[in-house]
């Protein structure tokens, strides 16, 4: 499986805080509005989005767990808007 690329996954991210109650990162704010970008921030979140079912977040967390440290501190520092 190849590891997804900064270009490929800002447009879903961007969709992600589009979904209402999202506008700062929804379950994964820690992630993507704080910067908490270690594997273990976001095996935290996805496993909250497992316990709330939510689609869109677990979809989300799957491809952040798929990318590098470093490729997910740029999602961080990147314009969501």
């Amino acid at each position: 499986m190849k590891k997804p690329t900064v270009p490929e996954v800002l447009p879903l991210i961007v969709t992600y805080y589009s979904i209402p109650g999202n506008s700062v990162g929804g379950i994964f704010h820690i992630v993507l509005d704080d910067g908490n970008v270690d594997d273990g921030d976001v095996e935290y979140c996805l496993n909250l989005a497992k316990k709330r079912e939510d689609k869109e977040s677990i979809e989300i967390g799957e491809i952040l767990l798929r990318m590098s440290r470093t490729q997910r501190k740029k999602l961080y520092l990147s314009d969501k808007t």
